[in-house]
């Protein structure tokens, strides 16, 4: 969730630091707060409600001087947006500042003892208790490194954790506990950098124009970082030779591209996002899917017995997709399953179970817990992620990358048509492996995705009628999306997209069960969206139609290019190329994402960063 930068170096931190915030901004911004050693030692703060530049700018309105600081931009957990609860938080005595990403679940009762021994606290957050802790430790004589490191010892949780103290301008400490948010070092030229990820260190890394070497703090490790260099330990203080990366300006240069927002930059590099995906996974020659380095052998792909899929959100969506896929293509029983429920059942999961992960950042609590779980039942485990070095590809015995490129819109859409290019590439997979698929069927598989990118591009290149129907469309207050079989999900990831970014009610329902409740709210207020493409469920979904049509309702179909029949039903529609059922679902999820997203801009939302979301749901 919140983001998280710090830096020590020979020049001013304020524009660093507030450079990195902006960058972060995409996993919090209700409220935001930097604090800098200035030249006489003492800490200043900062804070805002609201967004980053609610602070100044990076170089002007009277920033802080000093040349060590850290800064946070908040999602809240504890405690309500406001000045008090902003991070950074200091201690009694103002000598410490931290600042926090996750969930001290141990607070209250960290709270009250240390209340008892005179500790004084202003705000509601948990975050509080750590400062307080630091406190402790070096009343009782501890240096700073090692009296944050006895904190790390009494709290409970995951978190993501950095501090600076008064006086010690050239010292950061840093810590990770479990697997809430990331903590990524990087050090160059007598600077050093602590960010929540990649972009947050971009300030300093660009600099050097073949990247920089970073490191990557895994559970129970911390680093101390100082204008000589990173010390990185264990949670016994005992030192670690760390593991480095060279990270690439391409992987930390971002920018819009020159549209107007980033989603919708991500949406329009999805032919792209398609065509990555495919990368060195498939051999268009011999018309087979190739999966170097998969971990279960042929005859243990045999033997499976079933196939578990799980994420939250726009994941989840796409494992329900992926479920549909693996059933129909790899002749497995499959299941769909929410990790944030998944990880609090006793499920029947053995070394015959197959359990795919989803999950744009890696980073997201739920799925990482539930994984957990999997492993230590024993269950085969891989991961989809669009995350490299994230804590799902070191939990996962395998990871399939979706090489997506950073995604900085919170609400997910590359990642998703990334998802959904890699389940049909693990379906077929699975298929051909088991001998569920003939080389015919591979051959017309592996030719269906290679159009993918093509068909998805074709979809793009229609904005301008998206933004009609988007005119048309925006007066709605409630939306009702309807799909059948494997395009059911898709009208709920068409409603979550709509409600994310626009802030409008809208559900997604499989449209059989329309009877059983929804159409009561059929009438002349609520716009319904059917998911209809000519496949084996047409005509079904065509009733469904004419069931609201008969009711009053408007409806917006997407359909089959050329289908004059269900063109006449309803009152508009969206048209998607012709293509085999197990395409469609990326194809009819473009126009929805469209849709949703000229709704939103005409309704004056902040499409990059609508309010109560976070990009990675770290905390529970």
């Amino acid at each position: 969730m919140c983001g998280i930068v710090a830096y020590v170096g020979h020049e001013d931190a304020w524009p660093i630091i507030f450079e990195g915030l902006q960058r972060l901004e995409y996993r919090g911004y209700d409220s935001a707060g930097i604090a800098v050693i200035d030249p006489n030692g003492e800490l200043q703060f900062r804070k805002t409600v609201g967004k980053v530049n609610g602070l100044g700018s990076a170089n002007g309105s009277n920033p802080l001087h000093g040349w060590a600081g850290l800064g946070h931009t908040r999602w809240a957990t504890h405690g309500k947006p406001s000045h008090a609860n902003a991070h950074p938080h200091t201690d009694c005595q103002n000598q410490v500042a931290v600042v926090h990403n996750g969930i001290v679940e141990n607070y209250l009762e960290l709270k009250r003892q240390l209340q008892a021994e005179g500790h004084r606290f202003a705000s509601e957050t948990d975050t509080e208790v750590i400062t307080h802790l630091v406190e402790e430790g070096l009343d009782q004589g501890l240096s700073f490194e090692d009296a944050f490191l006895r904190m790390g010892h009494a709290i409970k949780g995951s978190q993501a954790i950095t501090a600076i103290m008064q006086g010690q301008e050239g010292k950061i400490c840093a810590m990770r506990l479990g697997y809430a948010g990331g903590i990524v070092v990087a050090h160059t030229d007598g600077q050093g950098i602590v960010g929540s990820d990649l972009p947050a260190v971009l300030p300093i890394l660009r600099r050097d124009r073949n990247g920089g070497r970073v490191g990557f703090l895994e559970s129970g490790e911390m680093a101390v970082v100082t204008r000589e260099g990173v010390d990185y330990c264990d949670m016994d203080g005992k030192r670690l030779n760390k593991g480095l990366r060279t990270v690439s300006p391409e992987e930390i240069v971002i920018d819009k591209g020159g549209r107007r927002h980033f989603m919708l930059k991500e949406i329009m590099e999805q032919p792209q996002a398609v065509a990555s995906a495919l990368r060195e996974r498939v051999d268009f020659d011999a018309g087979r899917v190739e999966l170097p380095g998969f971990p279960l052998s042929s005859e243990e792909v045999i033997n499976l017995q079933r196939v578990v899929l799980i994420g939250c959100g726009t994941s989840l969506n796409a494992a329900m997709i992926g479920r549909h896929l693996i059933e129909t293509l790899g002749g497995l029983p499959a299941e769909a399953e929410a990790a944030s429920e998944y990880r609090y059942r006793d499920p029947y999961i053995d070394d015959r179970t197959l359990v795919v992960s989803i999950g744009q950042s890696g980073e997201t609590a739920d799925t990482v817990g539930a994984m957990q779980m999997v492993r230590e039942k024993g269950a085969r485990l891989i991961t989809i992620c669009n995350a490299e070095d994230s804590q799902a590809s070191r939990v996962a015995e395998y990871t399939l990358q979706m090489r997506s490129g950073i995604e900085i819109g919170v609400a997910s859409t590359k990642t998703f048509i990334a998802s959904l290019t890699i389940l049909n590439l693990l379906a077929t997979y699975i298929g051909q492996v088991r001998g569920y698929l003939s080389a015919e069927d591979c051959r017309r598989l592996v030719d269906d995705l290679a159009n993918a990118p093509r068909l998805v591009g074709e979809l793009l290149s229609h904005d301008a009628a998206y933004q009609r129907l988007a005119r048309q469309y925006s007066k709605f207050n409630h939306f009702l999306f309807l799909g059948r079989g494997i395009n059911t999900p898709v009208a709920m990831e068409g409603a979550l997209k709509l409600k994310e970014i626009s802030y409008i009610h809208a559900e997604g329902y499989p449209a059989g069960e329309m009877k059983h409740g929804p159409i009561a709210l059929i009438d002349t207020e609520m716009a319904t969206v059917a998911i209809a493409p000519k496949n084996g469920l047409y005509d079904k979904v065509l009733n469904n139609i004419k069931e609201v049509k008969a009711r009053n309702g408007t409806v917006l179909a997407v359909i089959t290019e050329g289908d004059e029949d269900l063109a006449s039903e309803a009152d508009h529609t969206i048209s998607i190329p012709q293509a085999p059922d197990q395409l469609i679902p990326m194809l009819a999820t473009v126009p929805l994402q469209l849709l949703a997203y000229h709704i939103a801009v005409l309704r004056g939302c902040d499409v990059d960063q609508p309010r109560n979301l976070a990009k990675t749901v770290t905390v529970e």
